[in-house]
């Protein structure tokens, strides 16, 4: 794991493609997104919520968060955003807390942002996004800037959910 560590840092300090001071990995094996200076130093940690269905993000609706490495492409106020999530209660006001932290994946729709349900983080609970507590959200904002960082790893229920679908897809 240090390897793959030292690898990531040394490619984004090496690569030189953003000034920033931190970057964000979000761990979908730990449930966890944390900010790291280039020292590799933990300076945040927070636990998430991310998607429900396992495996790498392939299409709009499929309920995956997408794996690789992405920037933060916009910081949105959502504190008047609505969102109906499917499940009979219709639209929700604040469904997305305080702020959007919108990442460039190649997904429209994906980011960072709060909730209004706290028990739905540290669970598969989301359409694709990362979900934090509201709290945790308005601390990490402080700290976040246009083109940051932001590294999505699988876990390895992810690696095998693919798997099998590219199996029984030759």
């Amino acid at each position: 794991m240090r390897k793959i560590f030292v690898f990531i840092i040394t490619t984004i300090m090496v690569s030189n493609i953003f000034a920033q001071d931190s970057f964000i990995i979000i761990s979908k094996q730990d449930m966890k997104l944390r900010r790291y200076d280039f020292n590799g130093n933990v300076i945040e940690e927070y636990p998430i919520a991310c998607g429900r269905n396992y495996g790498n993000k392939k299409r709009r609706g499929d309920n995956k968060t997408p794996e690789g490495v992405f920037t933060v492409q916009q910081i949105q106020n959502a504190s008047a955003w609505t969102h109906d999530f499917g499940d009979g209660k219709g639209q929700i006001k604040n469904a997305y807390g305080q702020y959007f932290i919108r990442l460039k994946t190649g997904f429209q729709g994906i980011g960072i942002h709060g909730t209004h349900a706290p028990e739905s983080v540290g669970m598969r609970a989301t359409e694709g996004c990362i979900r934090l507590r509201n709290e945790d959200l308005l601390s990490l904002v402080k700290n976040v800037k246009i083109a940051m960082v932001v590294i999505i790893t699988a876990s390895a229920e992810d690696v095998l959910a693919d798997y099998k679908a590219k199996a029984s897809n030759p």
